[in-house]
């Protein structure tokens, strides 16, 4: 399968604001819930934030308020909205599809994410 593409990651100050882009090629992306992950060097990946076939969203605590997930399916695109940055997120930053209102991912793979780093 085609692995998903992730962009607009780079650097940033503190409390600065970025926008990230994940395109999916393929067929029925509209049928996928979509989420964000990131992996910080020496850490696991985390979840950061989904949207569902609806709409709906959900996000990870420590970026509740300051972060908004977003698709265009007719784009076959999720973005991810960062506002007020801190240097502890910095990481790689990864989307991927899943199974409708699962935890199973859809995809065969991961992509290669895009570098989001932070400078205080």
């Amino acid at each position: 399968q085609v692995q998903p593409v992730e962009s607009g990651g780079g650097l940033v100050q503190a409390g600065g604001s970025l926008r990230l882009s994940c395109v999916v090629p393929g067929r029925a992306f509209s049928m996928w819930d979509m989420k964000w992950y990131r992996q910080a060097p020496g850490k696991e990946r985390e979840f950061v934030a989904s949207i569902g076939v609806t709409s709906r969203t959900s996000y990870a605590d420590s970026v509740k308020g300051r972060f908004t997930v977003s698709r265009v399916n007719g784009e076959n695109t999720v973005y991810l909205h960062m506002n007020t940055l801190t240097p502890k997120e910095t990481a790689i930053y990864y989307c991927n599809k899943f199974r409708a209102g699962t935890d199973r991912l859809a995809s065969d793979s991961w992509g290669q994410g895009t570098q989001v780093t932070v400078s205080s």
